[in-house]
């Protein structure tokens, strides 16, 4: 008598598991996520503006790449951004953190360095980090510590997104 029992409890659960769900279409308000290329464009446009000249505040100063990436660095910095920075940054899209393709586009390689190394003293001192953190809804980037060779090396992989 249990073995029966127990053969329809199974056979129960079986069809019961086995129907497919069917989804319902409602009528009404649908919103779409994704965002075409000329709201994307129009986003970047309405930005921080674009400035070379600001070296932001720290021991970065005067700092000019030279024309050839060096593979060395930049994969050891490679490595560093993608233990600690993808959790907020991704090189085409904006997450958290800003895109950073094309980042010694907009930024001075001196700005983009000390904001990697010292992204407190930035916020506290810098009016562009300030208006950045503005931008991306008080999303404050953290100090990860990282040293000036470290800090370098993160640079170097910058350039080659």
């Amino acid at each position: 008598m249990k073995k029966l029992l127990i053969a329809f409890a199974l056979g129960g659960l079986i069809i019961g598991c086995g129907e497919e769900k069917k989804e319902e279409k409602k009528e009404g308000f649908e919103m779409n996520r994704t965002k075409t290329e000329e709201k994307a464009v129009e986003a970047k446009s309405e930005g921080v503006p674009v400035d070379m000249d600001n070296q932001g505040v720290g021991p970065f100063k005067d700092v000019t790449f030279p024309a050839e990436i060096d593979a060395e660095m930049a994969a050891a910095g490679e490595g560093t951004f993608k233990s600690i920075c993808t959790a907020c940054h991704m090189a085409d899209q904006r997450l958290i953190g800003p895109a950073l393709k094309g980042v010694y586009e907009r930024r001075s390689p001196a700005w983009v360095m000390n904001m990697i190394i010292g992204p407190d003293k930035m916020l506290k001192e810098d009016p562009t980090a300030q208006a950045l953190l503005k931008e991306y809804n008080n999303a404050i980037m953290l100090n990860q510590n990282l040293s000036e060779e470290e800090t370098r090396q993160v640079a170097e992989y910058l350039r080659t997104l």
